[in-house]
C-alpha cells in the first residue's frame, strides 16, 4: 500500500493558487478536497473551475471540516499569522504562503503553538525546493569558486496596476521588500547564512510602501549580500555568487523555467553551463510538506529559517526607517 495522501484544503481564491493547484492536483501525495472564499458564490465557481470537491463561503467553515487535515494559505500579507494560528488551534497543518512574517517574536508564537500539538508548519518559499537551488548551492558549498566573497540577489518587476494592487497597502504588510525582496533575502542566506549586520534603504511611493528596496547584508566572515527589489523596473531574476576562484550565476533563480546555472572562472573565458534537473518547484513544495505531515522527514523549511528569514526582514526595515545599520544581535525589539 502506498501513503496515503494529504487532505489538503486552500484557504483564499488568490492569483498564487493557480500555480499551485495544478501540481497539487497532479500528486499522488496531495488530495486536493476544498477551498474557501469569504463570498459563498465566488467559493463555489471557483471550485467548479478548478474541479474542487467542497466549496465554503467563509475560511472558517473550512477550518472547521473534520476532512481536512492541512491548509495552504494564500492571503495577503497580512493576514498570513493570524490565519495560520486560527488553522493550528483548528489542528490543521499549514503551508503559508511567504512570507509567513517580518515579526521574528511571531515565529516563535507559531511553531511553539504547532509543536505543542505536534502540527507541522511550513513557510512556503517553493523556489528553495527546486534541485537547481539545492546544486547551486553545493557547488558553493564544494568550493566551485573558491572562497565565497560577495552574493548579489535582484527581483523586480514593472508593476501594471499600482492603484489597486494589494502588494501597495501599508495596512497589508506591501512593499517590494516583503514581496519579491523576501527571494532576495532568501537567496542570501542560503548561500552565506545569517548576517551579522544589515543597511537597508527604501524608496517610498504609491500609499507609502516601499516601491523600490536595496540593502546590504554584512558577515563577520567577510562576505558581502548586496540585493535589489522593485515593483518599477524591468522584469529582472538573477543570484550572483561570487568568489575568490570564480563566479556561479543563475538567470532564473526564483522560478527555475529556464534552468541552468553558469560558471565563469576567468573573466576573459565563455561561461560554462552546468545543465541540472528542476522540476515544478511548487509540486516540489507541497511534497515535502506532506511527506512532513506523513512523518517521513523533517520539512526542508523549518522554524530556524523561517526565524532567520524574519530577523533579517525586520533589520532591514529598521536599518530604512532609522537610515543605519542595524546588528542582528542587539535586535530585541518587536516592529
Amino acid at each position: 500500500m502506498g501513503i496515503e495522501p494529504v487532505r489538503l484544503g486552500i484557504v483564499s481564491t488568490a492569483g498564487i493558487n493557480r500555480l499551485v493547484i495544478p501540481p497539487a492536483k497532479s500528486s499522488s501525495r496531495i488530495d486536493l478536497v476544498a477551498v474557501a472564499s469569504r463570498d459563498a458564490k465566488r467559493a463555489s465557481e471557483y471550485a467548479g473551475e478548478w474541479e474542487i470537491g467542497r466549496s465554503y463561503g467563509t475560511y472558517e467553515e473550512l477550518l472547521a471540516d473534520p476532512g481536512v487535515e492541512a491548509l495552504y494559505i494564500s492571503l495577503p500579507n497580512h493576514e498570513h499569522v493570524p490565519w495560520t494560528l486560527r488553522a493550528l488551534e483548528a489542528g490543521k497543518h499549514v503551508l503559508c504562503e511567504k512570507p509567513l512574517t517580518r515579526h521574528p517574536a511571531e515565529i516563535e508564537t507559531v511553531w511553539g503553538l504547532a509543536e505543542s500539538r505536534g502540527l507541522v508548519v511550513c513557510e512556503a518559499f517553493m523556489w528553495r525546493h527546486n534541485p537547481q537551488t539545492k546544486r547551486f548551492a553545493e557547488l558553493v558549498a564544494e568550493g566551485a569558486i573558491g572562497e565565497l566573497q560577495f552574493v548579489r540577489s535582484l527581483f523586480s518587476f514593472a508593476m501594471s496596476d499600482p492603484a489597486t494592487n494589494v502588494r501597495m497597502k501599508p495596512e497589508l504588510d506591501g512593499g517590494s521588500l516583503m514581496d519579491v525582496g523576501t527571494y532576495c533575502v532568501s537567496g542570501i542566506r542560503l548561500l552565506a547564512g545569517e548576517p551579522e549586520t544589515v543597511y537597508g534603504e527604501q524608496v517610498p511611493g504609491g500609499e507609502g510602501v516601499d516601491v523600490r528596496f536595496s540593502g546590504l547584508m554584512r558577515y563577520e566572515s567577510g562576505v558581502r549580500g548586496l540585493f535589489y527589489s522593485s515593483f518599477e523596473s524591468p522584469s529582472r531574476k538573477e543570484l550572483e555568487a561570487i568568489g575568490s576562484e570564480g563566479v556561479l550565476r543563475l538567470r532564473d533563480p526564483w522560478h527555475a523555467w529556464r534552468g541552468g546555472i553558469e560558471l565563469q572562472r576567468d573573466e576573459e573565458a565563455e561561461s560554462e553551463r552546468i545543465e541540472v534537473e528542476t522540476g515544478d518547484s511548487y509540486q516540489l513544495e507541497l511534497e515535502d510538506f506532506a511527506r512532513a505531515i506523513r512523518g517521513e522527514k523533517q520539512p526542508l523549511l523549518g522554524r530556524a529559517d523561517a526565524l532567520g528569514q524574519a530577523r533579517a526582514l525586520a533589520a532591514l526595515y529598521i536599518s530604512a526607517e532609522e537610515e543605519k545599520p542595524v546588528d542582528l544581535s542587539e535586535l530585541d525589539r518587536e516592529v
